[in-house]
């Protein structure tokens, strides 16, 4: 009877261990899933703040994120006020659009193919960036419309015009930018920028310090992930150099405009 009993006991204990094993092994499961699995809102990279300091003194402020983690907008305020992190976009003329700034295939402002919309760099063939999300792939193209733009898939791309900044052509740049009518090009103007890397991160650039065009650009190759840049574009300077996020706030001369590039996702990396 007690050895009966003794295996009876033992058979009970050996159950509810089994049982216990199994509701933790239910529960781990399910705690994972809820942590790893599918979420209500698709997660967004962050962004990493620097100010650097170039040879020559010039102060840099730069934005470092995914271009998954960006989005074109209109705007008619100051960057600073939007309550928007990122910086100014290209350039304009009372409020209209003089820069490419497409989502999509669609301008910011009004339809395609309208003036001052977003769809053109109006006058000249100008340097723009392009993110071609269904290839991961950046470049710089030089067009005038944005249906001149060469991508994948023609709802999945955003394109911001600018000045080509030609990182990796240094015997052509000054051709190409002044073929490109980049403004102010040897006077001391806060500058704006926005480059990208080998690694797919780019990076948007405010300059705190009036400087030349060339200076500009020197600044950053030596500066901003040196030796890893491949390209980018000038975007407007000068009063519209403007920038915002938790670490830093640039308001150029205070001016309102009337584009910019934010982040999608603020919290800091």
């Amino acid at each position: 009877m007690i050895v009966y009993r003794a295996t009876y006991q033992l058979t009970i204990n050996r159950k509810l261990y089994s049982l216990l094993l199994l509701a933790s092994f239910l529960f781990g499961f399910g705690m994972a899933i809820k942590l790893y699995g599918p979420q209500d809102k698709p997660y967004a990279l962050p962004y990493t703040y620097e100010k650097l300091t170039a040879p020559g003194r010039i102060v840099l402020h730069t934005i470092r994120t995914t271009p998954d983690n960006i989005t074109l907008k209109a705007i008619d305020s100051n960057v600073t006020e939007t309550g928007q992190y990122g910086i100014n976009g290209g350039f304009f003329w009372e409020g209209y659009l003089l820069s490419i700034a497409v989502m999509g295939d669609q301008p910011l402002k009004g339809k395609q193919g309208d003036y001052g919309s977003g769809w053109y760099n109006i006058d000249y063939r100008k340097g723009t960036l392009v993110w071609d999300d269904a290839a991961k792939q950046f470049s710089v193209q030089v067009v005038q419309s944005a249906d001149e733009l060469k991508v994948t898939d023609r709802s999945r791309f955003w394109a911001q015009g600018g000045v080509s900044m030609s990182l990796t052509r240094d015997e052509l740049w000054v051709d190409e930018a002044l073929a490109e009518d980049m403004p102010a090009f040897d006077e001391k103007r806060l500058r704006s920028a926005v480059v990208y890397d080998r690694e797919g991160y780019v990076y948007m650039i405010v300059s705190e310090t009036k400087c030349t065009v060339e200076e500009f650009r020197k600044a950053i190759r030596q500066t901003v992930a040196p030796g890893h840049l491949i390209d980018g574009v000038f975007l407007d300077g000068d009063g519209s150099s403007q920038l915002l996020c938790r670490e830093a706030e640039l308001k150029g001369d205070t001016r309102q405009v009337y584009q910019m590039m934010a982040l999608k996702n603020t919290n800091p990396l």
